[in-house]
């Protein structure tokens, strides 16, 4: 009998650092990059910077493949249009398709979410299921809400590079969207709380 209680606590114990190295891998996917391409405008202006930020995108998309086992799906739409819109400042020599990348990947994921709600399906569920158990009511208000969000980071976007300055645009992808994101995210844990299955 005090075998069988002894048994659980190693393996919390091992489970607990991997769940912390798996968060600061998905965390480095995503603010790395972007890190990257902060340092390297300020630097080397828009287009190296842009070139950069290109390389170091997929840099982290194969490394998170390498470690994780897999590619999160937001980081690897975003990724794939980094490359695209990157590419097209780049050959074109405009940073308007830099620019407007954020705008285009919001929308669509807004009208993703929100158009699954439309179709009566919460396509968050889908991808975190496994991940978090909420009500069918609590899916579609966290949907509601993450859909709406993206609407708000696509205005914001577009608000910031047409009246602001290249630089500053970039200083606050990096310094407003970023922790715009987290304390988004860090106000919906009562909403998760709320409708937690067990």
């Amino acid at each position: 009998m005090s075998d069988d209680t002894k048994t659980p606590a190693p393996l919390a114990a091992s489970e607990a650092p991997e769940f912390d190295r798996k968060q600061l891998i998905k965390l480095g996917v995503e603010l790395g990059p972007l890190v990257v391409f902060f340092i390297a405008n300020s630097r080397l202006g828009i287009f190296w910077g842009t070139g950069i930020f290109m390389v170091a995108t997929i840099i982290s998309l194969l490394v998170s493949r390498a470690v994780l086992g897999r590619i999160p799906t937001m980081p690897l739409v975003s990724g794939f249009f980094v490359v695209v819109f990157g590419g097209l400042t780049l050959w074109l020599q405009d940073d308007l398709f830099i620019k407007l990348k954020p705008t285009i990947v919001n929308v669509l994921f807004a009208t993703i979410l929100l158009g699954g709600l439309v179709a009566g399906r919460s396509l968050l569920k889908v991808v975190f299921d496994d991940v978090m158990r909420l009500t069918e009511e609590g899916w579609k208000q966290l949907t509601l809400r993450w859909g709406l969000f993206f609407v708000f980071l696509a205005i914001l976007n577009e608000i910031i590079w047409r009246n602001f300055s290249t630089d500053f645009w970039v200083s606050f992808k990096v310094f407003g969207i970023m922790p715009l994101t987290f304390a988004f995210a860090l106000a919906q844990i009562g909403l998760l709380k709320r409708h937690e299955q067990p």
